[in-house]
């Protein structure tokens, strides 16, 4: 199996958001989202991706099959200091837990050297354990923050503020 990323490129922008809106239902049994009067949740920034500097949208392949997405921007989800941060990360199921996800993001650390802030949400279990299991690989001096801002459920968001070298 051989895990790629690649770049979005703004004619791919219907594709990443149709991935969205799988990512965003998924999602919704932790932070209660909802979606509107067409059945979609949306994504308010994804035009951001393809206009503003410091966005990256990559998409992850599988074998050449499409298996998922990252978002990476420069938003500050905490009171540490930034290079960069994992807006939204996605694998759909039919690969996970087979390393595609720490494969992407080992791609994605080569691409963006520096120090981190990754948002997860307390309930969902398989991104506390990614994520941490992630920060601790790259800096076992990884701090675990409380989020600026909380998730649309209320809940308090957990940030890992970590170096990649």
């Amino acid at each position: 199996m051989k895990t790629v990323i690649k770049k979005v490129t703004s004619g791919e922008r219907d594709i990443l958001a149709n991935l969205l809106e799988k990512y965003n239902y998924e999602f919704s049994q932790y932070d209660k989202r909802k979606f509107d009067n067409n059945g979609l949740f949306g994504y308010k920034y994804l035009n951001n991706y393809f206009s503003e500097e410091g966005r990256f949208a990559y998409f992850i392949y599988v074998d050449d099959l499409l298996a998922g997405f990252a978002l990476i921007n420069k938003y500050k989800e905490c009171s540490r200091p930034i290079d960069w941060s994992m807006a939204e990360f996605f694998v759909s199921y039919n690969f996970r837990r087979q390393g595609v996800g720490a494969e992407a993001v080992r791609q994605i650390f080569e691409k963006h050297k520096g120090l981190w802030h990754i948002k997860y949400h307390k309930n969902n279990m398989a991104s506390v354990v990614l994520w941490n299991k992630t920060a601790k690989k790259y800096d076992e001096n990884f701090e675990l923050c409380i989020g600026d801002e909380p998730f649309n459920d209320g809940t308090e968001a957990r940030v890992l503020f970590f170096e990649v070298k």
